[in-house]
């Protein structure tokens, strides 16, 4: 277009920007964004919201910041997207100021800013922060779709807080798969193992057709509870029942499950016997499983496939060096740290915050 004289406008530089945001392309996205100065078009709100999220796709927080502060008027739409941006860059906290400073403003929130500011509380577990959004979603009444009720459940159960994951998915009145599958893994993740099931089988019973993630949390619900037959159950119903070839995640989540109940032999079996070329996931999963039960000669041979898909990632080598030091083996525990040395492998520091509730 550009070569047959014909001038862009601020639709066309929004539609690229937009393209280049999903490709992550940072160079190409530069060099729009010169044009887009040069031709006059910077000040169009469109173009700002996809100059935006161009920035925060590629990880420049800073630069996207300063796309945003330049944009003469900002709608819901601009500040949603700002937010949005914060999370994606790992920021959840920056995501919940820039939508205190969008309220303070006065730009009425839409549900798409609600089920954002919900992921990021749900993301720092800020349960404080999340009921107060809680609040303005009852406030937006009728406005809100099943979305934001699938990210405030998730936020509720990422924060601990199940009596009111299950006032809330009580009162939905519309439940997608996602609503059902979320509500399944906050019961998983929360020691109510035996309930997930439960909410499984409601879900079959009211004609809702699980999918992948489903039967995921399933499995993992299962594991959690060291519900060994049940696991198997569900596992072989995937295909038979629903038409869902089990994958990598799956299978892991049966490893877990046997590796948990001690059964370290038939792990290993059924690791060898999987369909496909395994990734690091699941041998990762049978050599914690070996940790856990002081399973020595598993472990190395299932830490041996790990490294060998990649020997740089930190875990492999912590978790067995964590299985040699439960077993006080401290020359390995001293070899295997030798090693991350040599091959410049970094375990990667923890990190915990206390949230101040004065």
């Amino acid at each position: 277009m550009n070569c047959e004289g014909v001038k862009p406008d601020g639709f066309t530089f929004a539609t690229v920007l937009t393209g280049l945001a999903a490709l992550c392309d940072l160079n190409l996205g530069l060099q729009v964004h010169a044009q887009m100065v040069k031709s006059g078009h910077g000040d169009e709100n469109c173009v700002g919201n996809s100059l935006v999220d161009m920035y925060m796709k590629n990880q420049r927080l800073a630069d996207g910041f300063r796309a945003f502060q330049e944009m003469p008027q900002r709608d819901v739409s601009s500040w949603t997207q700002m937010a949005a941006g914060c999370l994606q860059c790992g920021e959840p906290g920056i995501a919940l100021e820039v939508i205190a400073e969008m309220r303070k403003t006065g730009v009425k929130p839409s549900r798409f800013t609600l089920a954002t500011a919900f992921n990021a509380c749900a993301t720092l577990s800020s349960l404080e922060e999340g009921k107060k959004l809680h609040g303005l979603r009852i406030e937006l009444g009728t406005e809100i779709d099943v979305c934001v009720d699938n990210a405030l459940l998730d936020m509720y159960a990422k924060c601990g807080s199940m009596d009111a994951v299950w006032t809330v998915f009580r009162l939905m009145n519309d439940r997608s798969i996602i609503s059902w599958t979320t509500m399944i893994m906050g019961c998983a993740q929360n020691g109510q193992a035996r309930e997930a099931l439960k909410i499984f089988d409601e879900m079959i019973v009211e004609g809702i057709e699980p999918n992948y993630v489903t039967f995921i949390c399933v499995l993992y619900a299962c594991s959690q509870g060291g519900f060994i037959d049940e696991g198997w159950k569900y596992f072989s119903s995937m295909s038979s029942d629903h038409g869902i070839s089990p994958g990598e995640d799956h299978y892991a989540c049966m490893v877990n499950l046997l590796g948990r109940g001690g059964l370290i032999k038939e792990a290993e079996e059924l690791t060898l016997a999987m369909p496909f070329k395994l990734g690091m996931l699941v041998w990762q999963t049978l050599l914690g499983a070996c940790q856990l039960h002081g399973d020595i000669q598993t472990g190395k041979r299932a830490a041996e496939h790990a490294v060998n898909l990649d020997k740089k990632h930190p875990s492999s080598y912590v978790l067995l060096s964590n299985m040699f030091a439960g077993l006080n083996n401290w020359h390995s525990v001293g070899d295997i740290r030798e090693l991350m040395e040599t091959s410049d492998v970094k375990k990667i520091p923890g990190s915990s915050w206390i949230e101040d509730l004065r």
